[in-house]
């Protein structure tokens, strides 16, 4: 498929939010989201990085309407928060883009307890988008079917998921790699994705109910040149990787690399039939494992989650 930001419609009065806003993929998609018109939503950890941000964008885009909303995944209250504070400010919620994330990095446990890949990655975003779920599904009732999306990053790196996909027994995998880690965490990314078309896709019992309907999709941008890996366990072999695949041709910028972002955020070109899928750049069905088309663990996981997020008192 051949698509670039440039084809989406104009997006004035339509609402976003894009997680980890502040640089690479997700700095450019808000870029793209706004120039079309859109109120956007970036979140940042910290108001200084959030704002300059937003000031970069604003330079190319003058009239671009970007509102900052401070997150901390690493702290659930701080996500919990930004929820709250989001739906305290808006009656309308047309797209959710869970662009944050950490790759590979070393092994790290969260104020909350729970391994900061696995938290950064997944259980801040499950958590963020339970939230705001209410006001999508009560703002796709008055919108044109395909409105309201939700996009959730993953990565190719979900096949490096310990045997199983999800260690239920202990998340965190302390003797694990920091890539088995985040082959977890991207791997719970797709199989949230499947999660969210089951329940509020097109076919869904809540879209033919008449509750709501949601688009949902997960997205493998690809070798990007982003900040994602600086922090990663092995950076000598991080960055050899990179440069033998930047030598290939395959590696690409963070605009381009947030293309893909874009097309199931907003693009019309994007078909019903498609929610639910993994994509892959640009904008093409992607090659997913046998782990991340699996209903049943799909199932599992949001039992698993749902019950960890209630016992905690954050849903």
């Amino acid at each position: 498929m051949t698509f670039h930001p440039d084809s989406i419609p104009d997006l004035t009065g339509r609402v976003y939010i894009v997680t980890g806003g502040t640089s690479g993929i997700g700095y450019y998609t808000v870029a793209h989201l706004a120039k079309h018109g859109a109120h956007v939503y970036l979140c940042a950890r910290t108001q200084n990085k959030g704002i300059t941000a937003i000031d970069g964008i604003k330079s190319m885009h003058p009239k671009a309407q970007i509102s900052l909303l401070e997150m901390n995944h690493l702290s659930l209250a701080s996500v919990l928060s930004a929820a709250k504070h989001f739906l305290s400010q808006e009656s309308s919620l047309h797209g959710l883009i869970n662009n944050a994330g950490i790759m590979a990095t070393p092994f790290e446990m969260t104020p909350d307890g729970y391994e900061a890949q696995w938290q950064t990655n997944y259980l801040a975003h499950w958590l963020f988008t339970s939230h705001l779920l209410p006001l999508m599904l009560q703002t796709s009732k008055s919108s044109p079917a395909g409105t309201v999306r939700i996009v959730n990053l993953s990565s190719s790196g979900h096949y490096f998921a310990p045997n199983g996909g999800i260690n239920y027994e202990d998340t965190s995998l302390p003797a694990a790699s920091g890539m088995a880690r985040y082959g977890q965490s991207k791997l719970a990314n797709v199989l949230h994705t499947k999660t969210l078309h089951k329940l509020y896709g097109p076919s869904s019992p809540s879209a033919r109910a008449g509750d709501g309907e949601i688009w949902a999709s997960a997205v493998h941008p690809g070798l990007v040149e982003s900040n994602l890996g600086t922090r990663a366990e092995t950076p000598k072999i991080m960055s050899t990787i990179i440069s033998i695949f930047g030598a290939m041709g395959a590696r690409v910028n963070a605009d381009k690399g947030s293309w893909t972002s874009v097309f199931c955020a907003a693009s019309p070109q994007m078909k019903k039939e498609q929610s639910g899928e993994y994509f892959q750049r640009i904008a093409e069905s992607g090659w997913q494992s046998k782990m991340a088309k699996d209903v049943k663990l799909a199932d599992e996981l949001e039992t698993w989650t749902r019950k960890v997020m209630e016992k905690g008192d954050w849903c």
